[in-house]
């Protein structure tokens, strides 16, 4: 018996398992909420700065270096209070640097 395999789009096979619907469900939420305070970013900062990943009520943000870290951490309370004012239960938000070459 010869079986074939074929391929299935990535959308589709997220919808049919529940944990890679549910990692491309956090995925999305990580995205819109950094959408959603890209405002309040200075816009020297937003290019360094990529959603990561949530776990519960924290929320990861990678930045590209220590220096952009430092600042977006001054952020993180004005950050944290428009998500909530937008219906996000955020209690933390954790910076990751990536540093060179990611």
């Amino acid at each position: 018996m010869h079986r074939r395999h074929h391929a299935v789009p990535l959308m589709q096979a997220a919808e049919q398992s529940p944990a890679l619907a549910r990692l491309t469900g956090l995925a999305r939420d990580s995205g819109e909420r950094l959408r959603q305070v890209q405002e309040l970013i200075p816009p020297g900062l937003r290019g360094t700065v990529r959603a990561g990943p949530i776990e519960g009520v924290t929320w990861c943000l990678l930045v590209d270096s220590n220096a952009a870290a430092a600042k977006l951490r001054q952020l993180v309370p004005a950050l944290m209070a428009h998500l909530r004012t937008k219906g996000w239960a955020v209690e933390a938000i954790r910076l990751k640097v990536l540093g060179r070459g990611r």
